[in-house]
């Protein structure tokens, strides 16, 4: 996870300064990139703080399954959406929705069937931007777009993030991607490979600089290992047994502010 670190300490030390949305500020940099080589045993899971990892896999589950509600969540002790949600516990259309029902299209079993079918395509995307429907969005996606290649018997993803919270948000979106491409492997037999980002606005936020000095102090320790135990029959029928994370030893968390 250096190249996460190498990108954190540039846009700490080479971003401009810009308003947001937020009201908080940023420093910012655009157009970053980010590439992780992955194996069948370690798991890229930050470790110079410690990540709430039930939290990705929860999250990722609840994509998987098309769901939209925070009650998922909330019954398995996850608040991370927490802020966006409705008084119903609703946030829209939003990602889980887009995966499985982009105008119809359950885009991901189509890419299921391509990398079964036709593992050479150049068209094994995920898109969550739907122009038609981010006005019925909590929070338009931020990782809007991902697309698979298989080389033999090794299987990459990439990422197109048009905004990336790179101390709190990003090494979340690397272990929720590396997760997913995990599963996919294990459900149809191929290799881990490579995961890249492409970060479109890449940004520290203001009250976060102290934190990011904080954590840039701090030696990165060994990765943690990931297995998974089971192989069911379809990729949205994995649970969180099925996810058994070992030799996790991180710093101590960082605590920070979200910015809504």
């Amino acid at each position: 996870m250096r190249s996460y670190l190498k990108l954190l300490e540039s846009v700490l030390n080479k971003g401009s300064l810009r308003g947001d949305r937020t009201g908080v500020g940023t420093l910012s940099l655009f157009g970053t990139h980010l590439e992780i080589e992955l194996d069948e045993f370690h798991f890229p899971l930050l470790t110079t703080k410690k990540i709430h990892f039930k939290s990705v896999v929860y999250e990722l589950l609840w994509f998987l399954r098309g769901e939209t509600n925070i009650k998922y969540l909330k019954d398995h002790g996850v608040s991370i959406w927490d802020e966006w949600a409705d008084e119903d516990g609703n946030l829209g259309k939003i990602y889980g929705k887009q995966w499985r029902n982009f105008g119809g299209v359950d885009q991901i079993s189509e890419v299921m069937r391509q990398l079964r079918e036709d593992p050479f395509s150049r068209r094994i995307v995920v898109s969550a931007w739907n122009v038609g429907e981010l006005d019925e969005m909590r929070l338009p996606p931020c990782h809007l777009l991902y697309q698979f290649y298989v080389d033999q018997k090794t299987l990459s993803c990439q990422v197109y993030q048009r905004s990336a919270d790179l101390f709190l948000g990003v090494p979340f979106n690397i272990a929720s991607y590396a997760l997913l491409l995990r599963m996919i492997c294990n459900t149809l037999g191929l290799l881990p490979g490579r995961l890249l980002f492409t970060f479109g606005d890449t940004h520290i936020y203001k009250n976060h600089i102290g934190k990011v000095k904080e954590q840039l102090s701090r030696d990165p320790k060994p990765l943690p290992m990931l297995r998974i135990k089971r192989n069911p029959v379809s990729i949205e029928k994995y649970e969180y047994a099925d996810i058994e994370l070992t030799d996790y030893n991180p710093m101590p968390a960082i605590k920070a502010p979200i910015a809504i």
